[in-house]
């Protein structure tokens, strides 16, 4: 058997060895390694790393300058625009005698319509009606039509601050998702229809609730920096006899090439939202 002192022997170069692993005094090393082997090791991996970042900066360069700042060099092959709401919520529901249940509502149209204000669209141009506002100048900066919050009239949020939400007959703002190029043909409108066999009566604001061509085509964000999309204001005209019911409506852009029939894409041309007003 091994004797107390080869014990204490053993375990005192177990303890020697295990660190000598971090650090040999006798060699210099450091975790197995010298310090010119670390120098060379760590200069080694500086040198490949500074390789790596200059190749993938000079990538970046390369395919930065192929780009055009105002037309993108590839575009999504998206045939018609999609349809959007706002506000910018699928299920309204609120409470017509309670204004902080509808006050998110009107915040968010009051918000969005900001830069519809006249202030803002003086800014453009006023076009003439029912032609595209085609601008094949060599000028890349190109003008955008006037759109004035006052041609939603009721639903404008002038005359009525609350967009109608506190007396239960809700306006919902509609518009045409931007493509760059888009000039639907025919004269596309909104239409809306509230999924069930008795309808509720509804108001247009434009009161055709037509999407004037004038807008098209759209030239990108940076070529026309102070276009704003058409809307189409629909004013939902509920009974008391509704309320407290959940509603769906669906609308559509009908009268022109856009399509709003694709079962796979149930935004492509069309919305479906629900609104409920309790009492």
């Amino acid at each position: 058997m091994a004797s107390t002192e080869d014990k204490v022997n053993a375990k005192q170069e177990t303890a020697t060895t295990w660190k000598d692993s971090f650090y040999n005094p006798r060699t210099g090393e450091f975790m197995g390694r010298t310090a010119s082997s670390w120098a060379l090791i760590l200069l080694f991996y500086l040198v490949f790393y500074c390789f790596l970042a200059g190749m993938f900066a000079l990538t970046m360069w390369v395919m930065l300058m192929t780009l055009d700042d105002y037309v993108p060099k590839y575009r999504d092959r998206v045939p018609s625009p999609g349809l959007a709401i706002q506000p910018n919520s699928l299920d309204i529901v609120y409470n017509k005698s309670e204004p902080l249940k509808y006050a998110p509502y009107v915040q968010k149209l009051e918000s969005f319509l900001l830069n519809y204000n006249d202030t803002e669209q003086e800014k453009n141009e006023d076009c003439p009606r029912g032609d595209y506002f085609l601008q094949d100048t060599e000028d890349m900066v190109k003008k955008a039509c006037r759109f004035k919050r006052g041609i939603l009239s009721l639903c404008s949020g002038l005359s009525d601050t609350n967009f109608g939400y506190s007396e239960g007959k809700p306006c919902i703002l509609l518009k045409l998702n931007r493509i760059i190029g888009l000039k639907p043909l025919g004269d596309p409108y909104i239409s809306c229809a509230v999924k069930r066999e008795e309808p509720i009566q509804m108001q247009y604001f434009p009161r055709e609730a037509r999407i004037d061509k004038m807008y098209f085509p759209y030239y990108g964000k940076k070529a026309q920096e102070t276009y704003v999309q058409p809307l189409v204001a629909v004013k939902l005209l509920i009974t008391k006899e509704d309320y407290n019911k959940e509603l769906a409506i669906e609308c559509k852009v009908e009268g022109s090439d856009l399509r709003n029939n694709d079962e796979r894409d149930k935004f492509l041309g069309r919305v479906t939202f629900r609104i409920k007003v309790e009492e």
